[in-house]
């Protein structure tokens, strides 16, 4: 993490090796554990606005800002390498949280209706009035919530093919969870949308990967995570008259094809990657639009790349320092940007500090403080299916009005590396 999330052509760190890059696990010839527990921390802030005579003949245009009022997630991980010097088999096992989004908007106090439809006698249109957020008797969502977790269960081998070039194979077991209200990809009845109950689904993937060390302190790797494959989320739905139904939505997790380079010396590594994702051809995320029932398709994200750096120094004795820095470029395009408010997770440029403390030949403790960015806010116009033309306005644009997302994040690590022998 310190590194900025480069190890697939540089394996400093076992946990790394098993999520990036197989083949690479090869590199250590030692029984090593390792455990990590993080504390993440995200503040989006949601934002729209109306143009005037949106509310009503002669209504002023509106606009605010809603800041998410989540609390601090867990991030644990656990890693773990069987390695013999005298043996060309290396043997892994990890469980790592990979992914995940969520935020808290609550409704909107100041909108001209509440929420039982009657009118609002203190509503200000010329305060901070943030539509999206308005009661869904108003014509908005309302309260706004997500919550996504994928954690994955890899068990690794390498092979080593020379004392230079490993293979590696990784089959992956995923388990996610998701909830949302409301929930856009149900059909809504005449009162609004649903809310959900937490939904799990389960999913297989795998890794491949392959590493080369040429003794003299440059290496590289390449490795491509496939596509995972999920089971449907079945939503219990509640209405907000009450009412229930069901429903699913298959979201599965997107390949990813990584390539990594590296140098190492006595007092500095450096660790650069790059990688490809492919939201294009997933399940969930390659659609978008609304069905003839006015539920949404999917999220409609592209493809994005990013490239991870980091470089640990080793002059200090038994306290290596890391600095690490990640650019990604923005799956939501400001033509689905409505669709993915329950997900903008989007960092673009994200900074690490960790450092390291070698407490015995037996036990190294690691810690390390992230801060993301999106550096700006995604923006888009809000979409009504009510509003659809077939012929010149197949989402149902707003015109004249907006919505936009723009977040920080920040995460504090730590760890624990026992060497068990071997």
């Amino acid at each position: 993490m310190s590194m900025g999330g480069a190890s697939t052509g540089n394996a400093l760190d076992i946990t790394g090796a098993l999520q990036w890059n197989p083949a690479s696990i090869s590199a250590f010839d030692e029984n090593i554990l390792k455990f990590d527990i993080g504390l993440f921390f995200s503040s989006p802030e949601l934002s729209s606005s109306l143009p005037a005579g949106a509310l009503g003949p002669g209504a002023p245009a509106v606009s605010g800002t809603t800041e998410d009022d989540r609390g601090i997630s867990p991030m644990p991980a656990f890693a773990m390498v069987w390695g013999s010097a005298d043996s060309k088999h290396t043997f892994g096992a990890s469980a790592i949280g990979i992914s995940g989004f969520g935020v808290t908007f609550p409704v909107e106090a100041n909108a001209p209706l509440n929420a039982d439809g009657s009118q609002n006698t203190s509503f200000d249109p010329t305060a901070n009035s943030n539509a999206v957020n308005y009661p869904m008797a108003a014509g908005g969502f309302g309260h706004v919530e997500s919550d996504y977790i994928l954690l994955q269960v890899g068990f690794t081998w390498a092979y080593a093919l020379s004392d230079k070039f490993s293979i590696g194979l990784e089959p992956t077991f995923n388990y996610s969870t998701l909830e949302l209200a409301p929930n856009p990809t149900a059909n809504p009845n005449a009162f609004g949308y649903p809310s959900t109950d937490k939904a799990s689904a389960t999913g297989f993937g795998g890794q491949v990967g392959v590493y080369f060390d040429s003794g003299t302190g440059f290496s590289a790797g390449a490795s491509y995570k496939t596509t995972i494959g999920f089971s449907d989320f079945e939503f219990a739905n509640t209405y907000p008259d009450n009412s229930s139904a069901t429903s699913k939505f298959n979201m599965d997790f997107p390949s990813i094809l990584s390539f990594g380079i590296g140098y190492s010396t006595e007092t500095i590594d450096i660790a650069v990657d790059y990688r490809s994702v492919d939201y294009e051809n997933t399940d969930g995320f390659s659609e978008t639009g609304w069905t003839p029932t006015a539920s949404v398709v999917g999220f409609g994200w592209d493809n994005i790349s990013i490239i991870s750096a980091g470089i640990q120094y080793k002059g200090i004795e038994k306290m290596p320092l890391r600095i690490g820095y990640t650019n990604s470029t923005n799956p939501i395009g400001s033509d689905v940007a409505f669709f993915n408010i329950p997900a903008t997770a989007i960092i673009k440029n994200a900074f690490q500090f960790g450092l390291g403390y070698e407490a015995s030949e037996k036990l190294t403790l690691d810690a390390v403080f992230h801060y993301g960015t999106s550096s700006g806010a995604t923006k888009g116009e809000i979409l009504n299916p009510m509003l659809i033309d077939p012929s010149d306005n197949p989402l149902g644009n707003f015109s004249g009005s907006s919505v936009s997302y723009e977040m920080t994040t920040s995460l504090v690590m730590v760890g624990a590396t026992f060497q068990l022998g071997g």
